[in-house]
């Protein structure tokens, strides 16, 4: 006979725009032939199986699905799945999301073409599940001990047979940000900007930056729009406040020491000597 079916469940009310945060968590044993979907969601949803058994679809995908099994749903992605009429599974999951979401995701076992996963100890995988639910709550210390947790459950998962970040993945982040740049570095942007448009944290950005070429992407920034003020000042008439604000910066006399501190000269002195340093792409001497 199948346990008597219950759901014990807990959603954040807030999510700020933290590297990863915590949706939602929980507990459930089903009824018999239970289903949820076909739907799809906005987040990144963990569910382990601790009993019975059922059937997960992913699109046009088929898994069979049972006690020990941890099954991943990806945002974005229409999906169901369904509780065994005989042996009705019970589970508990996590939902979460974040910029950092994707990348720390990429480091697990799991893959949209192996969105199950029967890791090597199931009973830990519950655990980490379930201390994390316990840890919810509705104030900021119970949020902040929630995603620790989280943090912890991920790093367990990737112990068990996770990979690196792959380096298309990288590189396609490094690409994604010099796109942005480069459309709009005459704009007040920051790292920060940067960071939001490509998808993940600062932190992140710096190590895709360092990876890439081993550059910070402030510095990238940086040195991106002192290039494109080299250009002005030796082919345009602008006013060196023209210029200025022409490549970014609203303040005339900032944008000099940051100039002088790039090249190694005032950009009055740079165009009055017109000096040929550009190469053809960012100056980083």
């Amino acid at each position: 006979m199948p346990s008597e079916s219950f759901k014990r469940s807990y959603k954040t009310k807030t999510r700020e725009s933290l590297p990863v945060a915590v949706y939602n968590s929980g507990l459930q044993q089903c009824d018999p032939g239970y289903t949820w979907g076909p739907g799809l969601r906005d987040h990144c949803l963990i569910h382990h199986v601790t009993s019975g058994k059922g059937v997960f679809r992913v699109e046009d995908a088929v898994y069979e699905v049972g006690a020990g099994d941890t099954f991943l749903v990806y945002p974005g992605t229409v999906v169901s799945y369904t509780a065994d009429v005989e042996d009705p599974w019970g589970y508990c999951w996590v939902g979460f999301n974040g910029p950092d979401a994707k990348i720390l995701l990429t480091q697990t076992p799991f893959t949209r073409e192996q969105p199950v996963v029967r890791f090597s100890d199931p009973d830990a995988v519950r655990d980490a599940i379930q201390s994390i639910y316990a840890a919810s709550g509705t104030s900021s210390a119970s949020e902040l001990r929630a995603i620790g947790q989280l943090y912890l459950f991920l790093a367990l998962l990737v112990e068990q047979g996770g990979q690196e970040p792959s380096g298309d993945l990288m590189r396609e982040y490094f690409e994604s940000a010099v796109r942005f740049i480069t459309h709009n570095y005459s704009h007040p942007i920051d790292v920060g900007d940067i960071a939001s448009n490509v998808g993940i944290s600062r932190s992140h950005l710096y190590r895709v930056f360092m990876q890439e070429v081993d550059v910070s992407p402030n510095d990238y920034l940086t040195r991106f729009r002192v290039t494109q003020a080299c250009e002005l000042l030796e082919r345009s008439t602008l006013s060196m406040a023209e210029v200025a604000a022409s490549v970014g910066y609203s303040d005339q006399l900032y944008f000099s020491r940051v100039f002088k501190k790039v090249i190694g000269l005032p950009p009055t002195q740079y165009k009055q000597q017109k000096l040929q340093t550009r190469q053809g792409g960012i100056l980083w001497n």
